[in-house]
């Protein structure tokens, strides 16, 4: 794993964006960046391997370098098809290159597309968008989540993880603190920390888990439930 020093070095502050550079240190970036972040995989795998259905798709969604399906893999039957979509063609080749590394024996495609514009396949069983929606402008999440609804199938379930803001404005700040305080631990520089969160302001835009439920309810899943939360961050899953 190639270590993360994207902003290890001062430079002009522009958006962050999933380029080469990122693509060759993301899975470094996640796990130092994210709490949790294999034990969170873990849990997307196993709670996917019980609601994917023989013969039917399950879709990653903000695939990134494949983690998520790469892991999934040994958990659900190879009748069970495999779609990962990305905006970024680096982070799909690094996606590509590990799913090729399982030399597993499964149906599996890979598609460079924006979510407002993806068509997804019929008898769609599972959708996974770890660390996703969230990129996502907000004024287009209904449009994604309703095109979600429309393809699963019904009993089919959404797994979403999402960097989440507090009702309480005093919480929020408080876990912002120990977020940054965790990265610290995890080897990051004020300036790193410092000069991503810049990068990031207007790119990543999270909702609160309130929003994250309502916005689900309203796209009409019949259970929304919260699998995993830290402080800032909230795994929920969705089933119709």
């Amino acid at each position: 794993m190639t270590l993360d020093t994207v902003f290890a070095l001062e430079k002009t502050a522009e958006d962050f964006r999933f380029d080469e550079q990122v693509a060759g240190v993301f899975d470094d970036m996640v796990d130092r960046s994210v709490p949790f972040y294999q034990e969170i995989q873990r849990m997307v795998g196993e709670i996917a391997a019980d609601y994917a259905v023989a013969r039917s798709h399950l879709c990653d969604l903000g695939c990134a370098t494949g983690t998520s399906l790469a892991l999934m893999d040994p958990l659900i039957p190879e009748d069970v098809h495999f779609i990962g979509v990305d905006n970024s063609p680096e982070m799909l080749e690094k996606c590509r290159v590990k799913f090729e590394q399982l030399r597993s024996g499964r149906s599996t495609r890979f598609l460079c597309q924006d979510l407002r514009d993806i068509q997804l396949p019929d008898n769609l069983s599972v959708v996974s968008m770890v660390l996703t929606l969230m990129f996502v402008r907000p004024d287009h999440r209904r449009q994604v989540l309703a095109s979600i609804f429309q393809r699963l199938n019904p009993g089919g379930a959404l797994i979403l993880v999402e960097k989440v803001v507090c009702d309480s404005a005093e919480l929020n700040r408080q876990y912002i603190k120990y977020y940054y305080d965790m990265k610290r631990r995890h080897g990051y520089s004020e300036l790193e920390i410092s000069q991503k969160r810049e990068a990031l302001e207007n790119v990543l835009i999270p909702y609160s888990e309130s929003e994250n439920r309502k916005i689900l309810i309203d796209t009409g899943f019949s259970h929304v439930d919260v699998f995993f939360r830290w402080y800032n961050f909230c795994g929920m899953v969705a089933v119709k």
